[in-house]
Order: C-alpha cells, then sequence, then structure tokens
C-alpha cells in the first residue's frame, strides 16, 4: 500500500495541524509531554475543545454525529495529535460502547446516551474483568437476576480503568447460570450512583491510581438497561473487544515514542559519542522503526475493511499484539539511553494525579513499567495469538 497522502488529504493534515497549534491549549500539552497522569478537568476540557469542533467521535458515522472521516483522514488526525501532545481520548464511552448502542442499541437508547457520550454529559466505564475471569472473559460470575422490572446484580469487577471519574459503567452480567459460558451473558448498562455500588482504588506499581475494583451488592438496574438480546451479550462482549483492540494498538502514540527515545540518543552520551550512533543501540532502533512502519500499512488496511464491513474483525488482534510489543520495545530503549537517570523519581501522589520530576525524567521507570500492561490488558496477547490461529488461520 502506497502511504503518500493525495493533495486532498495533504490539505486536511495542514487543516488538523492547524487546529492543533490554535485550540490545543499549552499547559494540558506540557501535562502529556510529562508523562503524569491527567486529571479529569484535562480530560473534560479536550473533550469539550474536540467536541466544539465536530471531531470528538472520528469513528462514528455522520447520522450519529461523527465527522464522517475516511480511514487515512483518521489516521492523519491521530498521528498528528500525537506529534502536537493532545490527550488520548477516553475511548470507554466514545469508542467502545458509542460503536456498541449504534449496532445493538434500541433507538431510544441511542437517542438518550449518544448525545450524552459527546457532550461529556456522561463518562463511561468498563465492567468487564473479574478477579477470575481477565482473558477467559467468558468464565464471569457477577450475576443479574430478573425481579419484576428490573436486574439485580451482584458480583465484582476488577482493573476498572478510571473508573473514579466515570458516572455509568457497562457490565456483562452472567443472567443465565445454567447455560453454557458464553450462551448466558447479557450486556447491561449501570448509573454508578445506584445504591449497592462500591467503586475502590488499586495503587499501580509506580504509585498512580488508574485502575479500581467495584462491588455490586443487590444493585437494581432498570430493565431497559439492558442492550439487545437478554443471553445474547457475548456477541456484543466480542464486537466492542475488537473496537478496543484496534485502539490498544496506538499507532499515533508510538510514532511519537520513536521520535522521543531518537532525540533522547542524540542527547545521551556513551563513550563520548551520540548514543545514537552506537551500533546496538542503533540497530534496535532500526529494527523498531521498520516493526513501526509495517505496523502503520496494517493498520490502514484494516481500517479500510473496517469501513467497508460496518466494523473491524478479528484481524484486531495482530494489531493489538504487534502494537503493544513495539510500544513496550520503545519503553525500554527510553528506559536503556536515560541508563541511571531512568529511575523513578519519588514526586507525590495527590487525589490520584501522579506528579514526577525534572522533564527528561518523562521516559523513566514508572512509565516503563506502567506499560507492562498492555500486553495483557484488552486480552493477554498469549490468547490473541490462539485467536488469530483459530479464527484467521482456521487450525
Amino acid at each position: 500500500m502506497d502511504l503518500r497522502y493525495s493533495d486532498k488529504e495533504l490539505t486536511f493534515q495542514e487543516e488538523v495541524r492547524g487546529f492543533l497549534s490554535q485550540n490545543l491549549p499549552g499547559h494540558i500539552a506540557d501535562a502529556v509531554r510529562s508523562g503524569g497522569e491527567l486529571t479529569k478537568a484535562i480530560m473534560e476540557d479536550w473533550h469539550a475543545i474536540l467536541h466544539a469542533q465536530g471531531w470528538l467521535a472520528t469513528t462514528w458515522p455522520t447520522e450519529f454525529g461523527g465527522p464522517g472521516w475516511t480511514p487515512v483522514q483518521r489516521h492523519i488526525f491521530e498521528e498528528e495529535c500525537c506529534r502536537a501532545y493532545a490527550p488520548r481520548i477516553v475511548p470507554f464511552g466514545l469508542n467502545m460502547l458509542g460503536p456498541v448502542l449504534q449496532t445493538f442499541g434500541s433507538a431510544a437508547q441511542q437517542a438518550h446516551y449518544l448525545p450524552r457520550i459527546l457532550d461529556g454529559t456522561d463518562w463511561w466505564c468498563q465492567g468487564y474483568s473479574e478477579p477470575g475471569a481477565g482473558s477467559d472473559l467468558a468464565s464471569l460470575k457477577t450475576r443479574a437476576e430478573r425481579d419484576g422490572d428490573h436486574w439485580v446484580i451482584n458480583g465484582q469487577k476488577t482493573w476498572t480503568t478510571l473508573g473514579q471519574h466515570a458516572d455509568w459503567i457497562f457490565c456483562l452480567c452472567r443472567t443465565d447460570p445454567d447455560a453454557k459460558q458464553q450462551a448466558g451473558i447479557s450486556f447491561i448498562l449501570v448509573d454508578l450512583d445506584t445504591p449497592g455500588i462500591d467503586m475502590r482504588p488499586i495503587r499501580l506499581i509506580e504509585g498512580g491510581h488508574e485502575v479500581n475494583e467495584v462491588f455490586f451488592t443487590d444493585v437494581r438496574v432498570p430493565i431497559e438497561n439492558l442492550v439487545g438480546e437478554e443471553n445474547k451479550g457475548w456477541t456484543i462482549a466480542k464486537f466492542l473487544l475488537t473496537h478496543e483492540r484496534t485502539g490498544i494498538a496506538g499507532v499515533g502514540f508510538s510514532i511519537q515514542a520513536l521520535e522521543e527515545v531518537k532525540a533522547l540518543a542524540r542527547k545521551q552520551r556513551r563513550g563520548g559519542r551520540p548514543l545514537i550512533e552506537d551500533p546496538l543501540f542503533a540497530a534496535r532502533i532500526a529494527q523498531v522503526e521498520i516493526d513501526l512502519e509495517a505496523m502503520k500499512i496494517t493498520n490502514l488496511r484494516m481500517l479500510f475493511k473496517a469501513q467497508q464491513q460496518g466494523g473491524p474483525g478479528p484481524e484486531t488482534s495482530i494489531l493489538k499484539i504487534k502494537g503493544t510489543v513495539i510500544h513496550q520495545e520503545l519503553k525500554d530503549l527510553a528506559r536503556r539511553a536515560l541508563g541511571p537517570a531512568a529511575a523513578p523519581f519519588p514526586g507525590h501522589v495527590s487525589d490520584g494525579n501522579l506528579t514526577f520530576g525534572p522533564p527528561d525524567t518523562a521516559q523513566n521507570a514508572a512509565r516503563y513499567f506502567n506499560n507492562r500492561k498492555t500486553s495483557i490488558f484488552g486480552g493477554s496477547n498469549e490468547i490473541q495469538r490462539n485467536i488469530v490461529t483459530k479464527t484467521m488461520l482456521e487450525l
């Protein structure tokens, strides 16, 4: 595939660059560049700026409020946002639940929830993983039992990313305990203000508060919060995961990280010479750059296929695997380039927002450790290889 942009696409690229230079606040870009956790206020501000421009829901069709961009335009937008150090948009409402409601939701659900996702009224989190159901998601045990015009939910979810900021959670619940694992699951929307919900923070190895565990005790949810058919939630779960895995690949963020590693290697010196001239280090940079270019092509090819088919397919497992491996390699290169300076600085943790030391420590061990998660969440890379083998190779 030829990745040279057409004149129209180059014009769009300049439009995006102009928009970012004029509308991305400096303090927000600085917060992203520093590598610390972003506050909810920062995420809300950038969400509102993009919404006002009509550039927020980049994957949504125009009838639901999206910009109607081509896959190449979405790729350009993501790449330019990363280069400008714009925050990554919180994906749970926009890139996960939005497509689910557009495909499986009722007209009433679409009319109510989609505008509230766009304008930031509702912030969503994901209730999938459980202590005994991570990559083996179909073994989940959270129960939803019918009681008149309500579901009564009991159980526990874990690794709930940014749940401390959310208003709502979309949950997979077991609604038929006698059916085989995949057949007895439903997809239910839950207001986090409902009595009986207890969200507790999980502190990560670098000290941040990014994930949570959520406990449900006799939580009563209206029947109309069921999305799709009862006991057919596994189909929705798989559909959502293909969208999640496409986003985890993070091509634009790896492009940004590669430029940071190169800049760092030009500044750092080994044996009186810039590190980037060291043959072994230069060879690792060259290899990851080759892999990244190949992934960019694969990503675009899959985006075009998704546009034709109405949604991504199992091929997203390839993007998830390769994207996380590349990103972790880049973080490891940055850590090695910094040497002793990569040791984590204490900083301080306050209200779930982690701050670091001097600017050059943005690529420190804290970020390296945090990024070890990417090969696990969204379905571990080992599980993704099984999906590729069974679904794509038909083995």
